[in-house]
């Protein structure tokens, strides 16, 4: 009796677990984390301007998945279609907090979205004649340029405040982090990505991209001493995460199990803004 309930709980837990990752709350909860990032880092608590991206992320990332739910895998696209209604719910709620937080921006931030979202609009529905899809591995860095504008060049603006080179050296570190953190879900897919999205690993082989990732951790924390106000505390946190980053990175396999990239590694812009938050 006691093994029957302890596997109705393992069963329930595991559903919640699915539900969090798959519905994309834990890429939302990922691309918030990094816009808090650079709050914090300029000593400025608010949060209105996280939520926004929170909430655009998790209605833009389901509408993409219900248009291309066909070209998914077998299992992903099964367990779409059996969680449908509750993905059309939350996907609501993302449009209602998008709407919602919308409202409360600055036009001048609302501008600086303006060509993160023209580049990746043109990536996800192409045109004949200006489809972005057929430049060797653009998806990759397409990726990088949306979520470090999104999460550095945003919050800065939204706030008043003028962005200067450190702030560039910024935008450039998070840019380099994206595309490493990226990696191995490009790792993963190689064999079932569309040969036209022509993705590093599918151009340069697994190995090679791996290292490429570390040549791009190394650039990452180095950037660092770049800046003028350098921070101990700043420091120790790249330490970690480039470390937790190269480590996942290391490990990755074509064959990985559907939760090492949609949890492990989307987790770790969390756990930076986890160490940032608790180094303060």
């Amino acid at each position: 009796m006691c093994k029957k309930a302890s596997n109705n709980i393992l069963i329930i837990f595991l559903k919640i677990v699915n539900f969090y990752i798959f519905s994309n709350l834990h890429v939302s909860f990922a691309v918030f984390g990094l816009v808090k990032i650079t709050l914090l880092e300029i000593g400025i608590s608010e949060n209105k301007t996280a939520w926004f991206v929170f909430f655009s992320t998790l209605f833009s990332y389901n509408t993409i998945r219900f248009l291309r739910l066909n070209t998914s895998k077998n299992w992903y696209s099964d367990w779409i279609t059996n969680n449908i209604k509750i993905l059309y719910f939350i996907s609501g709620i993302g449009f209602v907090g998008f709407v919602y937080y919308g409202f409360q921006l600055r036009l001048k931030a609302i501008l600086i979205l303006i060509p993160f979202a023209i580049t990746t609009f043109f990536y996800v529905f192409p045109f004949d004649r200006m489809s972005l899809r057929n430049i060797p591995a653009l998806k990759l860095f397409l990726i990088a340029f949306s979520w470090a504008g999104i999460s550095v060049f945003f919050p800065l603006t939204q706030n008043y405040m003028n962005i200067h080179s450190t702030d560039w050296i910024t935008f450039i570190q998070r840019f380099l982090f994206v595309i490493v953190i990226t990696l191995p879900f490009d790792i993963r897919d190689v064999n079932y990505d569309s040969i036209k999205l022509k993705t590093l690993p599918q151009l340069l082989g697994i190995k090679k991209t791996k290292h490429i990732g570390f040549l791009f951790l190394f650039l990452f924390f180095s950037l660092e001493f770049f800046k003028l106000n350098l921070q101990t505390n700043a420091i120790i946190n790249l330490i970690i995460i480039s470390i937790l980053s190269g480590i996942l990175l290391y490990f990755t396999t074509k064959n990985q199990s559907k939760y090492y990239s949609a949890f492990l590694v989307e987790s770790l812009p969390i756990v930076w803004w986890v160490l940032v938050y608790s180094s303060l």
